[in-house]
Formats: C-alpha cells, structure tokens, sequence
C-alpha cells in the first residue's frame, strides 16, 4: 500500500501513520530499529531497495530524506509505503525542497521509533562536515557511508579517518568480510611462517583495496604492495608472499575464488560479490562499534608500510601520491654504475610498468573516472 501526501509536516504523516495502522492493524511492536537514509534526488531507489531486503532480517522503521533543490519553494511531500511495498518494514520517503533540501534533525524527530536504535546511512555520498549532516550523526548510534562513491580512494579515507567516532562505518570495508574470513582461515591452517609481503590487486578507485591492504599490512608486520589495474571498481587477488612459497587468493569472475598454496592442490572456493542489500544486512546485525574497522582507519592507515604502488594506468591519483610519500613507498633506487650522473636514478615513487606486474596486483592509484553506479563496486 502506498499513500502520497503533498506538501505537509511530519505532525500530519505521523497522524496518517496512526490512521492506517488502525485501519489495517499494522504495528510496530516488532520493529527493531529506525534506518534513516540520506539520499539525492533520482538515485533513492537503489538504497530503497536494499532497505527493504534487509529489513526482513531487521525490522525496521525506514525513513528516507530525498534532496532535492534548495531554489525551490520550502515543502514537503511524502510517500507512505506499508505492507507488501515496504518489505518487513514500514517506510516513509520524504521529498525535501527549499529549505527542507538539506536534513536535519528536527525533521525526523517527530518520525523516529521511541527508544530505538537510529542508524543513518548516505548511499551516495561522503557527506561533508556541516551543521545539517552533524545533527543527524549526532542522534544516530551507527552512522554509514560508502567512500567508493569518490573517485580518489585515498583522499576519501584520509578525510574519514580524520573524523571517525566509534560508530562510524563504510561500506567498502563491509564489502570485503568475505576475503578477511577467507584469508585469516587460511593463515589459521598454514604452517607458522612470517609474511614479507602482501600485494593485493584491484582498481586504484575502489576504497576496498587499500582497507584489505592496510589491514593486512598492519596485522601481518609486513610491507604492503599495491598493483592498480583499470577497470571495475573491484578487488581481484591478494598475494602473501613467504619463505615457503605464495598463498594466492583469486577470484576471476563474480562468485568463485581459486586458493594456491605451498604444497597443496588448487582450491576452489565460492565466494560471490556481495551486492547492496547483503552489505546493508550486514551492516544492521550490529550496532556496536567496529573497532576492527576503527583500528585500520586511524591507526592503521597511519602505520602500514607501502612497498609501492604499482600502477598499470599511468598516472596516480594525487590522494595515492600523497600516501605513498607519507609512508616511504618506493623502492630504493639502485646504487649507479660508476661515472653514471646521478639524472639517471629511477625515482623512488611508484611503478608505472608497460604491464602489470607478475606479483598480484590491487587498488590504489589513478584513473580518472566517474562515480560508480550502486552495482558497479565489487568486493
């Protein structure tokens, strides 16, 4: 069921609310939480969408604030969906102009469930430190972004880590759980062996490789190489390199990843991309902090150790050079042949191969590209 009213006030879709429960018995005793979705015109039904498919794991009231110009007239317009066109859910979409474009915490204080969980989710945006986005944050106990929606991924995490609270999380970190569980299993059962290096190879846009990497990096003590290959915003092989030989972890397609080994035949392990409703389920099992995803974000990407950035486009996105110098990536430069002018040393920075290296590749570095759509990042 579906009902739209035209310029009104939360007090009136709050009575309208009241009226149809009466009317058709739908309650709120089992909703578990409030999800409050930050969303830009023309682009809410994606998040909508995976909203509602997580909301059969999760009750859940959905409130959704669509911007839309702030040179229009101030109203508000709203869609009440209950029943089959909201999942397990009930959601309320409200379509904010004039002065009611930018979301603040009044606006949804007349809305929110009583003493319920609040999370606040931006799908298509790393929402910039203002007044209206602070009063939202302010309110919510767990607060969602998704940096993939930059086109520089390193820029985007440096200025995450510089505000993170706990409570905080991204998306591109959920979207690689299923590699972390799959690599610390792996490292569980190998034989004991420091690691010397990781490489992990993906797109340099996609914030999920550089999170796995720092991860890596600082859990293993090792120095980590990142190999960036154009192409989708994805994460495609991991390479940790030791004494007794490589584990490689690699998934060609969209659902099976391959596992190499010292001494072990090939393995083939089902290991699906994970879309936006599985991410968001995700996301909504906990409402503590992930201090996992804490520790990489601050300290983490302060103390990893970059080996280099190998980037197969030929150019680094100015967040990846920045990275790359704050940590001393860059091999050293080789010692010159005698009578050599020192012109000749090969800068320090990072690789730029004719093609990609052997090694495993992974994320970061350049590649002008546009936004991604909802689908289009994979991890």
């Amino acid at each position: 069921m579906i009902v739209s009213m035209e310029n009104t006030t939360t007090s009136a879709i709050d009575k309208k609310l009241n009226q149809l429960r009466d009317q058709h018995g739908v309650v709120t005793l089992g909703r578990v939480l409030t999800l409050v979705i930050l969303a830009q015109a023309g682009h809410s039904e994606a998040a909508l969408e995976a909203a509602n498919f997580a909301s059969h794991e999760h009750p859940c009231r959905i409130l959704v604030h669509v911007a839309h110009s702030q040179a229009e007239s101030t109203r508000l317009d709203a869609q009440l969906r209950m029943g089959g066109d909201a999942g397990a859910s009930e959601v309320i979409v409200l379509h904010g102009y004039g002065e009611l474009a930018a979301p603040t915490e009044t606006l949804f204080s007349a809305l929110l469930l009583p003493d319920a969980p609040i999370v606040a989710w931006w799908p298509h945006e790393v929402p910039p430190p203002s007044p209206h986005t602070s009063s939202i944050a302010r309110i919510a106990h767990r607060r969602i972004t998704d940096a993939a929606r930059s086109d520089d991924a390193y820029e985007t995490l440096a200025e995450l880590s510089d505000r993170y609270v706990p409570g905080d999380t991204d998306l591109a970190w959920t979207r690689v759980t299923n590699w972390r569980i799959q690599l610390a299993a792996v490292l569980d059962q190998a034989e004991p062996a420091p690691v010397r290096e990781v490489v992990v190879e993906g797109c340099g846009r996609s914030p999920s490789v550089v999170l796995l990497g720092t991860w890596l990096g600082t859990r293993l003590d090792a120095e980590v190489t990142f190999v960036n290959n154009p192409g989708t915003r994805r994460l495609d092989k991991v390479t940790l390199v030791r004494d007794d030989g490589e584990i490689v972890l690699e998934r060609p397609g969209r659902s099976v990843a391959m596992l190499r080994q010292p001494g072990q035949p090939d393995q083939q392990i089902a290991m699906p991309v994970r879309d936006l409703s599985a991410c968001i389920a995700e996301e909504l099992r906990r409402l503590d902090p992930d201090e996992v995803y804490g520790e990489v974000l601050t300290t983490g990407l302060r103390d990893v150790r970059v080996a280099r950035i190998v980037d197969t486009t030929g150019e680094l996105t100015p967040g990846a050079a920045r990275f790359l110098a704050a940590h001393g990536g860059g091999r050293p430069a080789p010692e010159l042949p005698p009578g050599a002018p020192p012109g000749d040393a090969p800068e320090p920075v990072a690789d730029a191969p004719a093609k990609p290296s052997p090694a495993p590749a992974a994320d970061p570095a350049g590649a002008a590209a546009s936004v991604p759509s909802s689908g289009e990042e994979q991890a």
